[in-house]
C-alpha cells in the first residue's frame, strides 16, 4: 500500500526530530564523560525554538553547545517549514516552476572540535515536497591534518551503509567531492564522504537509507572522537585548525545550497549560520 503524502510528511519529520534528540544526548554524553575525567563542569546544549514570520508556515528548533571539552561548537538543527518560494528562486528547485508551494523538513549537524587533530564533521538529511518530492543529504568530514586511517574508516562506513541499501557509494562519493569543492581556492573542503539529492525512486526504501545514514553518522562520529580525544595538541596546531576553518566559512557563505535554501525560505538566520565555526 502506498503511503499518502501526509503520512510521509509525518514519518519523515518525526524521524528527523527524534534523531536530533538522540544526537544531542550522545554528544552531551561525551562532554559529561570527558569533563568528569578532568574534574570540570560539563558544557551542555542550549535549546532555541524559532518560527517563520508567518507562524502558520512552521519553524524549528536548534541546539547549540559551545566551549566544551570535546566540541568548540556543535549545532544540531531541526526544521519543518512550508510556504511559497520567491520568484527569483523557483527555477532552482525541481517542481517549483509548476507550483511555488513547498513543504520541507530536515536535520543538519555541524561539529567543530576543540582538539585540532579531530576533524569537523557535517551531516544532514531532508525531505522536500513541491509538485515533486525527494530525499537529500549526506555526510562529510573536514580534517585539519591528514590521517589516512581516519579517511579509510569514514569511507568504509559510508560504503557499507550504501551497499546495505543498494545505493551507489561510488556516485554519491563523486557527487560529494564535486559539491564540497572550493572553486576559488581550487581545493576540496575536506576528505569528502557522500552526498545525494532528488532521491525519489522508492519512498520506503529511500527513507530506510536516510534513517540508517543517521545512525551511521552517530557511530562514525563516536569512533572518530574516541580515537583522538586523548591526543595532545599545541597552539600551532590550533592555529592551523583556525586557518582551515576559514575555508569552511568561505564554502558555506559562497556555495552551500542549504544556506541558500534556508535564507530564501524565511528560515532562522541563527539556525542557518550555526554551521559556521568559531575562528578564535
Amino acid at each position: 500500500m502506498e503511503l499518502s503524502l501526509e503520512i510521509r510528511k509525518n514519518l519523515s519529520s518525526e524521524w528527523f526530530l527524534n534523531l536530533q534528540s538522540a544526537i544531542c544526548k550522545e554528544f552531551e554524553g561525551y562532554e559529561i564523560e570527558f569533563s568528569k575525567r578532568k574534574k570540570t563542569l560539563p558544557k551542555r546544549f542550549k535549546k532555541k525554538i524559532w518560527s517563520k514570520k508567518n507562524s502558520d508556515e512552521g519553524g524549528g528548533q536548534y541546539f547549540i553547545l559551545k566551549n566544551g571539552y570535546v566540541f568548540d561548537q556543535v549545532g544540531v538543527n531541526f526544521s519543518k517549514v512550508q510556504g511559497e518560494f520567491p520568484k527569483n528562486f523557483i527555477s532552482k528547485i525541481p517542481g517549483a516552476m509548476n507550483d511555488p508551494y513547498y513543504w520541507a523538513s530536515g536535520i543538519s549537524v555541524v561539529a567543530h572540535m576543540r582538539n585540532p587533530k579531530i576533524p569537523a564533521i557535517h551531516f544532514n538529511t531532508r525531505f522536500i515536497i513541491t509538485s515533486k518530492s525527494w530525499f537529500g543529504g549526506g555526510m562529510d568530514v573536514t580534517p585539519s591534518y591528514k590521517d589516512n586511517k581516519e579517511k579509510f574508516l569514514v569511507h568504509k562506513n559510508l560504503k557499507e551503509i550504501c551497499k546495505k541499501n543498494n545505493e551507489s557509494y561510488r556516485n554519491y562519493k563523486k557527487w560529494c567531492d564535486k559539491y564540497f569543492y572550493i572553486k576559488h581556492r581550487n581545493e576540496p573542503r575536506g576528505i569528502g564522504g557522500i552526498f545525494f539529492d532528488y532521491l525519489n525512486s522508492n519512498w520506503g526504501k529511500n527513507f530506510k537509507f536516510v534513517r540508517e545514514l543517521g545512525i551511521c553518522f552517530l557511530s562514525t562520529s563516536r569512533e572518530i572522537i574516541y580515537n583522538k580525544i586523548s591526543t595532545n595538541w599545541n597552539k600551532n596546531q590550533k592555529n592551523r585548525q583556525y586557518e582551515k576553518r576559514k575555508r569552511y566559512v568561505e564554502f558555506n557563505l559562497l556555495y552551500d545550497r542549504g544556506t541558500k535554501f534556508g535564507l530564501n525560505t524565511g528560515g532562522n538566520a541563527d539556525a542557518i549560520f550555526m554551521s559556521l565555526p568559531p575562528l578564535k
